[in-house]
């Protein structure tokens, strides 16, 4: 059963003379908090250097296996523990500070950044080092992304968070726009290895600006409960709230068959475009320009936009793009249709979060966000095991289609059957 919604019999508020679905002035309102301004360049260095190690890992898994499947084995492994620790690390973002954790796990993804930049130096570097390490890495990010999804709310007032939100959307297609592009054309001029390293380094940042904040924690949950009893609490609310379930539901196909293309775009820009490490960088950048347009188009959505009705949209163009992408083989229009890929998977992306934690209560955040988590971070690497497996069977671009195809029926039925989605605010 869907949350009681406000009567329609109550007396609506005065409509204003000329309504406004996008006010600019909006589009970095969270920036005024100073805790979130330091979260804000901190991670923006990090994301960065994230995108670098990214991208570089991805081409030099491909030119050691020289394997799409093994593309896919990579994806897997580092997605892998979102099924095991995410939900769990929920729990643990209710039950402890959630600045200290995330200090935690970024120190852990810099030791492992500098761990494999030694081993590329070094020349010893193999494929499972890559896997193993991979794995580990997801580790990392299984217990830091329900933290950092519900950490918003901790920096900005209640009514800025859908705003600060969209601007984390913001920086990370920031940082997918550039740091590809500079790896790429690193990569190819000095090598993997420092890639790797200056994601590392990239780490301390954002470390420094967390430790810098001055932040208020909210009310822990009760600690008498057994964690397990704490997470049915947080399905129980999800099961029970329609249109939450509906989002986290889509998303989860979205990240299951739609994003399987990005673990198989450096055999796309070799085999498909041939291409080499510059070409896979740019058309990283490419979608990460697209999606961040539509992450400052999201940011500034004033208050009578209809975030639902953008959603479904979004839902539906992504994998019709992908579609179209999927036939092309011209590199200059390949780069074109992955920034309309970008805009309409993030302005889907962005504006499920947004609604979600608009949605949730409090003291359920961390948990149902950590469910979100589970299902939107952990269908994606099995969705890009499958399509590795397409691809080394038939083609790169049949894996791409096959897969955009089934994400294009998904969301035309969430459009047509779900219009409660619609109609969110």
């Amino acid at each position: 059963m869907e949350e009681p919604q406000p009567s329609s019999q109550s007396a609506p508020p005065p409509r204003p003379k000329h309504r406004s679905y996008v006010n600019p002035s909006r589009t970095f309102a969270a920036l005024q908090f100073p805790n979130y301004r330091l979260w804000f360049i901190g991670q923006l260095s990090s994301l960065v250097g994230t995108w670098m190690q990214s991208t570089a890992q991805g081409y030099l898994v491909y030119e050691l296996t020289q394997s799409p499947a093994f593309l896919g084995y990579v994806g897997l492994a580092s997605g892998l523990p979102t099924w095991l620790f995410t939900l769990f690390g929920g729990v643990l973002s209710d039950r402890v500070s959630r600045r200290k954790l995330l200090i935690m796990t970024q120190g852990f993804a810099m030791l492992l950044a500098f761990i494999l930049a030694a081993l590329v130096f070094t020349k010893t570097v193999q494929p499972w080092h890559i896997i193993v390490l991979a794995f580990l890495l997801g580790v990392a990010n299984a217990f830091e992304a329900p933290a950092r999804q519900s950490f918003v709310v901790e920096m900005v007032n209640r009514e800025f968070m859908g705003n600060a939100i969209a601007l984390n959307a913001a920086m990370f297609n920031l940082a997918m726009a550039v740091g590809p592009a500079f790896a790429g054309i690193m990569y190819a001029s000095l090598g993997p290895a420092w890639c790797f390293t200056i994601n590392g380094i990239s780490f301390i940042f954002v470390i420094i600006a967390l430790a810098m904040m001055k932040i208020k924690p909210l009310q822990a949950v009760s600690r008498a409960k057994n964690p397990l009893l704490e997470l049915k609490e947080g399905f129980s609310y999800v099961l029970r709230t329609r249109t939450v379930m509906l989002l986290i539901a889509l998303m989860g196909v979205v990240s299951f068959f739609g994003l399987s293309f990005i673990t198989l775009i450096p055999a796309w820009a070799v085999e498909v475009l041939n291409g080499n490490a510059t070409i896979n960088g740019l058309l990283q950048s490419s979608r990460g320009i697209g999606a961040l347009i539509a992450a400052l188009i999201v940011a500034s959505l004033g208050t009578t936009a209809k975030r639902g009705k953008l959603l479904t949209i979004g839902s539906i163009a992504f994998p019709i793009a992908l579609i179209i992408f999927s036939s092309i083989r011209n590199i200059p229009l390949s780069l074109i249709t992955l920034l309309f890929v970008g805009w309409a998977f993030m302005t889907t992306a962005n504006l499920a979060n947004a609604l979600v934690q608009s949605t949730v209560p409090d003291n359920l955040r961390g948990r149902v966000m950590g469910i979100y988590s589970f299902i939107f971070l952990g269908m994606y690497p099995l969705g890009s095991g499958l399509a590795g497996q397409v691809a080394e069977r038939f083609s790169t671009p049949a894996a791409v289609l096959v897969s955009a195809s089934v994400t294009l029926v998904v969301a035309l039925g969430v459009a047509l059957f779900a219009p409660s989605v619609r109609r969110m605010r």
